[in-house]
């Protein structure tokens, strides 16, 4: 795999489409530094708790997504490590909640 090669990757979060390109090589395979590049895409952009608009970049180690079973594996304990933040709790539930107004 040469640098900015990509693999897509499909997979459900809480009922939410999501896209998930990987990139190991960012840099290149013969980088000195290992760095990869994860997106994650929602449908219809839809929130996360990573991101307000369904879409997020992030340059990472690419052993440290290795170490987590891969790319999908990684967005899942990311995303999953995000939603039990209170932040995200409360969009939750004031997005189940109707308003009069």
């Amino acid at each position: 795999m040469s640098a900015f090669d990509t693999t897509d990757h499909h997979m459900d979060w809480e009922g939410i489409a999501l896209l998930v390109k990987w990139c190991p090589h960012w840099l290149g395979e013969d980088a000195y530094y290992p760095i990869a590049h994860l997106e994650i895409h929602a449908a219809n952009k839809t929130p996360l708790p990573i991101t307000d608009t369904g879409y997020r970049s992030h340059f990472i180690d690419k052993d440290a997504v290795e170490a987590l079973g891969g790319p999908v594996a990684y967005a899942r304990a990311w995303l999953d490590e995000a939603a039990a933040s209170p932040e995200w709790k409360a969009k939750v539930a004031a997005s189940r909640q109707l308003s009069l107004f």
